[in-house]
């Protein structure tokens, strides 16, 4: 069988169903704008999205999604004519399949559902002081475009949790399936005897007071302003403790400082922790597995946002997490049974929070193996790749 992937960023959320196609002797083929790194088995098709043409801020998105979906099928379209795909799987939120029914009539698809962006009742209007403005909701609407579009051409979808299931329209949501991109838990697991290795050459092994924080950029989508405050507030009264904070100083999913300062720079000087916090721009992948162990609290927040991988990869370590109030968190970590949850915005009740973990350590071991157990019952790489794997197998029969 012949199976086509498209995505934007390399392989994102499907390299491990890749790998698992490969293995299965399958014909795989990826069109993706950055490619990702060479694997056997894989073909990789890249495009290119020119400039945007639009002037209307609405439609500076929507243009990108548009110039996605030609250059996609343009690519489509070739391979029709040499080697045609019996099932197209593609992330729908970036124009990639906007035009692949186009493309390919007769060829199943299948996307993959991550985020339908909202006005209201989520990342956009969360927290905030002031009113959003109408151009700022129609600029949001306006995203969901070309997703819509594809939606209404797929013959099944999926998304990866309940939460970004149930942000979909109504008349969407009933045709698609919730089910993760799965967690390697074989890798991702407590290890007793493990240790992690400081930049300044100090060793942390288990039961050190650590905690982590770990994100993709240091950004407000994640709650780093906020762990930093209350992570002030513990280093007042635990002198011992260690934080580490992982995660570069790009923009993230929000947007940069208006004083042109980087968050990390903002809530040092605001803190006063740089004697105390370590941060970390980027770790490889097993070296934060490494630093999961060695974890004592582990802090996770966000907006109700796409919900990271690195929560339910610190939840298979058996870490303590203290996580934020806010949904999707509250479909994984119940407070007191697998883990701890806080405010997002009230960094003296996430500092109490983290303060329970660091003085009790000997008594948060049942939440941890639970937080083990919840992921290796609900969100296993095996199960999750099988499950998707039956989809194909379906659709491409």
């Amino acid at each position: 069988m012949h199976i086509l992937f498209v995505h934007r960023s390399g392989s994102g959320q499907f390299a491990a169903l890749i790998a698992s196609l490969v293995a299965q002797g399958d014909e795989v083929t990826l069109i993706t704008e950055h490619p990702a790194p060479e694997l056997p088995g894989l073909r990789q098709l890249a495009y290119t999205v020119g400039d945007a043409s639009t002037q209307h801020p609405a439609l500076v998105a929507t243009d990108y999604h548009l110039r996605t979906g030609e250059a996609v099928a343009g690519l489509m379209v070739s391979l029709a004519a040499s080697d045609p795909p019996d099932v197209v799987i593609g992330h729908t939120g970036w124009g990639g399949l906007l035009f692949a029914r186009d493309a390919l009539p007769d060829t199943a698809l299948l996307g993959y559902c991550e985020y339908y962006y909202r006005g209201t009742g989520s990342d956009l209007d969360f927290g905030a002081v002031t009113s959003i403005s109408q151009a700022e909701r129609q600029r949001i609407r306006m995203r969901n475009a070309a997703q819509l579009l594809a939606l209404d051409t797929l013959d099944a979808a999926y998304a990866p949790t309940q939460w970004q299931r149930q942000q979909y329209p109504a008349a969407y949501r009933q045709r698609i399936a919730v089910c993760h991109d799965g967690i390697d838990v074989a890798l991702c697991r407590p290890d007793p005897r493990g240790s992690f290795i400081l930049p300044d050459g100090r060793e942390l092994v288990p039961g050190a007071p650590v905690v982590t924080f770990a994100a993709r950029d240091l950004d407000p989508y994640r709650g780093y302003p906020q762990f930093m405050q209350a992570a002030a507030l513990v280093a007042e009264r635990h002198p011992d403790a260690i934080f580490i904070a992982v995660g570069g100083d790009g923009t993230g999913y929000g947007r940069p400082r208006e004083d042109g300062q980087l968050w990390r720079e903002a809530m040092l000087a605001e803190t006063g922790l740089a004697e105390r916090i370590v941060h970390i721009p980027w770790l490889a992948y097993r070296d934060l597995i490494r630093l999961f162990q060695v974890s004592a609290a582990h802090v996770y927040l966000t907006v109700p946002f796409v919900l990271s991988w690195s929560l339910l990869e610190a939840m298979a370590c058996g870490c303590l997490v203290v996580g934020s109030d806010t949904p999707p968190v509250k479909e994984v970590i119940r407070d007191g049974v697998n883990g701890f949850l806080a405010p997002f915005d009230a960094p003296a009740l996430l500092a109490q929070r983290i303060e329970e973990a660091l003085r009790h350590a000997s008594l948060t071991a049942p939440l941890r193996r639970a937080a083990r157990e919840t992921i290796r019952t609900g969100y296993e790489r095996e199960r999750c790749i099988n499950r998707q794997l039956g989809w194909i197998r379906r659709l491409g029969g």
